[in-house]
């Protein structure tokens, strides 16, 4: 006598076909615990009858399930669940700005053994040339066309991870005597970098829609003549506040910098699929630098980073690269060609947008829409505050066992006194996001309202 299956059949409330939100429910299900490893589902004409819906339908979405390693097909007994899911008692980290866990073993595994068979030996037997094989670039630039972006593969540089990227855009576009102007709260990763490498960085004002165009031309208007100019800004889901610009803004901020002759480092790595609105690189390619990359879009362990050159720039990045070589692992590459080739690439950014809105629900639904600032294609949300308020927060934090965003590490200037704590949504299980949260709301956190973020 058969099992019956645990799972209680219903569709995901998203705007989605049948089949799509299907999966997404079997699959918020399988990530979040509450079905097991060894979990048996319903059968397809029993699954298909208990929604009303077709068995070719129940089939397709089964299938989209088991290519991503979340359940197997045993001949003769059925489908069941393929994860296992490991619940401990540790720290609650909402300080590692990642996505949920979307990829499994069973996927890796079918993956390695697919790439088996086609990797190219001599992209591990000899040295890499400095900015990517230009099969990988062609690969990449395939992938960047996802996102609305056309870069010619002779114009784009690859390095391991999106980090690397800005550190090699930082290089080529600043020099000696130049300095960054960037949003005045910003990514800590572009700020511990400037710091690190001895550029000055300078932050400019912003408001609801990121960095303010006037305050950015009052700023490059102090410049020396001699000065290399460089405007770095986050203009998709800016981390950390998740600010994302209109189209009259991005093209605002394109204007300044062409006037000036201002280069433009775009930090892309948040847009989980083709944005709305252009990318600045669309708008301006021969003044922007591009940054993107797959860890924030697919998984943090896909560590492959991208940098698009706005002609003219191709041998400064050479001549860096050979110095510094930053080029991804070539079985990283091979992963996400295999991944490009069999759609499985195409699914991930769906999923991860359907995680980010549930996520971002929570945070909206326990902290309330007057004190906190989201978006729902983001993993972290933004509680804007002063900033010896959000110290004492970090610290309260700190003592009930949740790790969140240093306060400090986001701030272009140490003595602003506007700041805030970022709290990052996608590295805890859901369970624990909801512990996690609803333990902070209970914190003493005054005046922590959206106006700190833009005062005036």
């Amino acid at each position: 006598m058969r099992l019956q299956s645990p799972w209680i059949p219903r569709l995901a409330e998203v705007e989605a076909s049948v089949a799509e939100r299907l999966v997404l429910a079997l699959a918020d299900d399988i990530i979040e615990g509450r079905l097991k490893g060894g979990d048996r589902l319903p059968a397809h004409r029993d699954l298909a009858w208990q929604l009303q819906i077709g068995l070719g339908t129940v089939t397709k979405a089964y299938a989209a399930l088991e290519r991503r390693g979340l359940v197997r097909s045993i001949k003769g007994r059925g489908m069941f669940v393929a994860i296992c899911q490991a619940h401990e008692d540790r720290q609650i980290d909402l300080s590692s700005n990642v996505p949920p866990a979307m990829l499994t073993a069973g996927l890796l595994a079918r993956t390695l053994t697919g790439i088996a068979r086609k990797i190219d030996t001599d992209h591990l037997n000899l040295y890499s040339p400095p900015a990517g094989h230009l099969e990988h670039r062609r690969l990449l630039a395939r992938w960047l066309e996802m996102l609305g972006i056309v870069v010619k593969p002779s114009h784009l540089a690859l390095t391991s991870n999106a980090r690397q990227a800005i550190s090699l855009a930082f290089d080529i576009a600043c020099g000696p005597e130049g300095v960054i102007l960037t949003e005045r709260i910003t990514y800590p990763g572009a700020i511990a970098l400037a710091r690190r490498k001895g550029y000055r960085m300078r932050g400019v004002e912003i408001d609801a829609q990121g960095m303010l165009p006037q305050a950015l031309a009052d700023a490059l208007d102090g410049f020396a003549s001699s000065a290399d100019k460089v405007v770095y800004l986050t203009p998709t889901l800016h981390n950390p506040t998740t600010a994302t610009m209109g189209t009259a803004r991005r093209q605002a901020i394109v204007d300044v910098c062409r006037r000036s002759g201002a280069w433009i480092i775009e930090d892309g790595v948040y847009a989980l699929g083709p944005p709305l609105e252009p990318a600045l690189v669309t708008l301006a390619p021969e003044r922007v630098l591009h940054v993107n990359g797959l860890s924030k879009s697919i998984g943090p362990g896909l560590r492959i980073g991208m940098l698009t050159l706005p002609d003219g720039m191709n041998a400064a990045a050479q001549a860096i690269l050979q110095d510094v070589p930053m080029t991804p692992s070539p079985l990283s590459c091979a992963v996400v060609e295999e991944w490009l080739s069999s759609g499985v690439i195409a699914s991930i950014p769906q999923d991860l947008r359907h995680e980010a809105r549930r996520r971002a629900d929570l945070a909206a639904s326990l902290f309330g829409a007057a004190g906190l600032v989201w978006h729902p294609d983001a993993f972290h949300v933004w509680l804007p505050m002063p900033r010896d308020a959000a110290d004492r927060f970090a610290t309260a934090a700190a003592a009930i066992g949740i790790k969140v965003t240093a306060p400090e590490s986001v701030m272009v200037d140490h003595t602003d006194q506007a700041a805030g704590i970022r709290l990052c949504l996608g590295g805890p299980t859901f369970e624990d996001l909801t512990q996690g949260l609803m333990l902070l709301t209970k914190l003493e956190c005054s005046n922590h309202s959206v106006q700190t973020l833009y005062p005036g």
